[in-house]
């Protein structure tokens, strides 16, 4: 009985897991990254706003503070860009090798 109930718990964390939501990878946001610098306005921002946010736990939850720190201040160069019309998508370029180097 200790058996089939160990089986059902697994089978259920699995199946749970296959269908949760991916997790974005770190090309995946460089590469929404310079679509973003293209159009700062774009969809493609607002996402990958959210898609940061999602690494940025994941990475936490390993004790990896400067890939946290980094992808912070990309998320934030982003909302810059998005919200100020007015602000330079510099900020994003130069957040990228960070990223690169500490993720």
């Amino acid at each position: 009985m200790k058996c089939l109930t160990f089986l059902f718990l697994e089978f259920l964390f699995v199946s749970n897991f296959v269908t949760a939501e991916t997790m974005p990878t770190k090309s995946n946001i460089l590469k929404e990254s310079s679509d973003c610098i293209k159009d700062s306005q774009s969809q493609v921002c607002k996402k990958l706003v959210s898609e940061i946010e999602k690494l940025q736990l994941v990475v936490f939850d390993q004790n990896r503070f400067k890939c946290q720190s980094s992808l912070l201040g990309m998320q934030s160069a982003i909302i810059e860009a998005h919200f100020l019309k007015n602000f330079s998508n510099e900020r994003i370029v130069f957040m990228i090798p960070y990223v690169i180097k500490n993720c």
